[in-house]
């Protein structure tokens, strides 16, 4: 059970960075900024190399960029079977 626990801290630390990824990128705060700045710098770190190739299969449809939604669903689908993994 302890796996299980840290397997569903890890994801929720990732669902809280792609959330706020989704809102900077609304937003749009000055990277430059110096709260704002390393907080955006390490969101982007985090996240953006795991976006990437999903935004490079599927382009923004209408100016709206889908690729966090598949990523979420990817990572409960994922974090699904983790945890089924473990418990057997």
């Amino acid at each position: 059970m302890i796996l299980v626990n840290i397997i569903n801290a890890l994801f929720a630390v990732f669902y809280v960075l792609l959330v706020a990824s989704i809102i900077l990128s609304w937003v749009r705060p000055s990277p430059y900024h110096p709260v704002w700045g390393p907080i955006i710098r390490i969101v982007s770190m985090t996240i953006d190399p795991i976006l990437n190739p999903i935004r490079r299969l599927m382009p923004p449809i209408g100016g709206l960029d889908f690729s966090p939604m598949v990523i979420l669903l990817l990572a409960r689908v994922l974090q699904g079977a983790l945890i089924k993994l473990v418990v057997q």
